[in-house]
Protein backbone atom coordinates (compact mmCIF):
# COMPACT_ATOMS: atom_id res chain seq x y z
CA UNK A 1 0.00 0.00 0.00
CA UNK A 2 2.69 2.45 0.75
CA UNK A 3 4.48 1.83 -2.40
CA UNK A 4 0.82 2.83 -4.26
CA UNK A 5 0.65 5.31 -1.89
CA UNK A 6 5.02 7.10 -3.00
CA UNK A 7 3.65 6.28 -6.53
CA UNK A 8 0.56 8.25 -6.55
CA UNK A 9 1.92 11.19 -4.86
CA UNK A 10 5.41 11.23 -7.65
CA UNK A 11 2.59 11.01 -10.18
CA UNK A 12 0.22 13.67 -8.71
CA UNK A 13 2.73 15.86 -8.14
CA UNK A 14 4.55 15.82 -11.62
CA UNK A 15 1.41 16.66 -12.86
CA UNK A 16 0.57 19.85 -10.65
CA UNK A 17 4.60 20.75 -11.31
CA UNK A 18 3.84 20.57 -15.11
CA UNK A 19 0.76 22.91 -14.59
CA UNK A 20 1.96 25.56 -12.38
CA UNK A 21 4.49 25.70 -15.15
CA UNK A 22 1.50 26.29 -17.70
CA UNK A 23 0.11 28.91 -15.87
CA UNK A 24 3.71 30.64 -15.54
CA UNK A 25 3.55 31.07 -19.34
CA UNK A 26 -0.16 31.90 -19.78
CA UNK A 27 0.33 34.53 -16.85
CA UNK A 28 3.82 35.90 -17.88
CA UNK A 29 3.21 38.94 -20.88
CA UNK A 30 3.47 42.40 -20.74
CA UNK A 31 2.52 44.54 -20.41
CA UNK A 32 1.73 43.18 -16.90
CA UNK A 33 -0.47 44.03 -13.65
CA UNK A 34 0.12 43.86 -9.87
CA UNK A 35 -2.00 40.59 -9.81
CA UNK A 36 -0.41 39.07 -12.66
CA UNK A 37 2.43 39.64 -10.69
CA UNK A 38 1.58 38.12 -7.76
CA UNK A 39 0.46 35.75 -9.39
CA UNK A 40 3.24 34.87 -10.34
CA UNK A 41 5.93 34.90 -8.07
CA UNK A 42 3.10 32.75 -5.69
CA UNK A 43 2.75 29.95 -8.69
CA UNK A 44 6.80 30.20 -8.47
CA UNK A 45 6.91 29.30 -5.43
CA UNK A 46 4.29 26.47 -5.49
CA UNK A 47 6.26 25.09 -8.84
CA UNK A 48 9.08 25.12 -6.89
CA UNK A 49 7.32 23.04 -3.59
CA UNK A 50 6.02 20.58 -6.49
CA UNK A 51 9.57 20.31 -8.33
CA UNK A 52 10.54 19.40 -4.49
CA UNK A 53 7.93 17.06 -4.58
CA UNK A 54 8.90 14.76 -7.51
CA UNK A 55 12.49 14.38 -6.23
CA UNK A 56 11.41 13.47 -3.09
CA UNK A 57 8.79 11.13 -3.98
CA UNK A 58 11.00 9.73 -6.98
CA UNK A 59 13.77 9.39 -4.75
CA UNK A 60 11.39 7.32 -2.25
CA UNK A 61 10.47 5.23 -5.03
CA UNK A 62 14.22 4.49 -5.69
CA UNK A 63 15.65 3.79 -2.57
CA UNK A 64 12.75 2.16 -1.03
CA UNK A 65 9.02 1.24 -3.31
CA UNK A 66 10.57 1.10 -6.49
CA UNK A 67 12.51 -1.87 -8.35
CA UNK A 68 15.45 -1.50 -6.61
CA UNK A 69 18.23 1.07 -6.48
CA UNK A 70 20.15 -1.75 -9.25
CA UNK A 71 17.69 -1.51 -11.75
CA UNK A 72 17.45 2.13 -11.70
CA UNK A 73 21.10 2.60 -11.24
CA UNK A 74 21.31 0.26 -14.02
CA UNK A 75 19.39 2.18 -16.68
CA UNK A 76 20.52 4.67 -19.06
CA UNK A 77 17.07 6.11 -19.56
CA UNK A 78 17.28 6.49 -15.64
CA UNK A 79 19.87 8.44 -15.53
CA UNK A 80 18.67 10.40 -18.75
CA UNK A 81 15.82 11.62 -16.71
CA UNK A 82 17.25 12.78 -13.95
CA UNK A 83 19.43 14.61 -16.03
CA UNK A 84 16.62 16.23 -17.97
CA UNK A 85 15.00 17.13 -14.41
CA UNK A 86 18.34 18.83 -13.44
CA UNK A 87 18.29 20.75 -16.78
CA UNK A 88 14.56 21.75 -16.00
CA UNK A 89 15.60 22.91 -12.83
CA UNK A 90 18.76 24.91 -13.90
CA UNK A 91 16.40 26.64 -16.66
CA UNK A 92 13.78 27.61 -13.52
CA UNK A 93 16.49 29.65 -11.97
CA UNK A 94 16.11 32.68 -14.26
CA UNK A 95 12.29 33.04 -13.89
CA UNK A 96 12.26 32.02 -10.13
CA UNK A 97 15.31 34.94 -9.59
CA UNK A 98 13.13 37.31 -12.13
CA UNK A 99 10.00 36.92 -9.62
CA UNK A 100 11.51 36.96 -6.52
CA UNK A 101 13.19 40.20 -7.31
CA UNK A 102 9.99 41.83 -8.06
CA UNK A 103 8.77 41.42 -4.12
CA UNK A 104 9.90 44.89 -2.81
CA UNK A 105 8.38 46.59 -6.12
CA UNK A 106 4.88 44.22 -5.68
CA UNK A 107 4.92 44.93 -1.92
CA UNK A 108 5.20 48.53 -2.71
CA UNK A 109 1.96 48.53 -4.62
CA UNK A 110 4.74 48.76 -7.50
CA UNK A 111 4.16 46.83 -10.96
CA UNK A 112 7.49 45.09 -11.90
CA UNK A 113 8.66 46.26 -15.42
CA UNK A 114 10.88 43.95 -17.11
CA UNK A 115 12.73 44.23 -19.78
CA UNK A 116 11.85 43.02 -23.34
CA UNK A 117 15.00 40.67 -23.37
CA UNK A 118 14.11 39.99 -19.80
CA UNK A 119 10.18 38.62 -21.03
CA UNK A 120 12.19 36.86 -24.09
CA UNK A 121 14.45 34.79 -22.21
CA UNK A 122 11.94 33.75 -19.28
CA UNK A 123 9.05 32.74 -21.54
CA UNK A 124 11.24 30.78 -23.55
CA UNK A 125 13.02 29.65 -20.76
CA UNK A 126 9.67 28.46 -19.40
CA UNK A 127 8.75 26.88 -22.59
CA UNK A 128 12.06 24.90 -22.67
CA UNK A 129 11.18 23.54 -19.33
CA UNK A 130 7.98 22.57 -20.24
CA UNK A 131 9.62 20.62 -23.20
CA UNK A 132 11.47 18.80 -21.06
CA UNK A 133 8.90 17.66 -18.80
CA UNK A 134 7.02 16.47 -21.66
CA UNK A 135 9.71 14.32 -22.40
CA UNK A 136 10.47 12.65 -19.14
CA UNK A 137 7.25 10.72 -19.04
CA UNK A 138 8.06 8.98 -22.02
CA UNK A 139 11.43 8.07 -21.29
CA UNK A 140 9.47 6.85 -17.57
CA UNK A 141 7.36 4.59 -20.20
CA UNK A 142 10.18 3.24 -21.83
CA UNK A 143 11.92 2.55 -19.06
CA UNK A 144 8.81 0.26 -17.45
CA UNK A 145 8.93 -1.63 -20.89
CA UNK A 146 12.53 -2.83 -20.10
CA UNK A 147 14.55 0.29 -22.51
CA UNK A 148 17.59 1.36 -21.21
CA UNK A 149 19.60 -1.26 -19.52
CA UNK A 150 22.96 -1.16 -19.79
CA UNK A 151 24.34 -4.56 -20.51
CA UNK A 152 26.78 -5.76 -17.83
CA UNK A 153 29.91 -6.62 -18.53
Amino acid sequence: MAAAIVAYLHYLSIFALFALLSIEHVLFKAPLDLSRARSLMVTDIAYGICAGLVLLTGAARVLWFGKGTAYYMGNSLFHAKVGLFILAALLSILPTYVFFNWRNAVRAGQIPTPSFRQMKLVTWSIRLELLLLLVIPLLAALMARGYGVIAAG
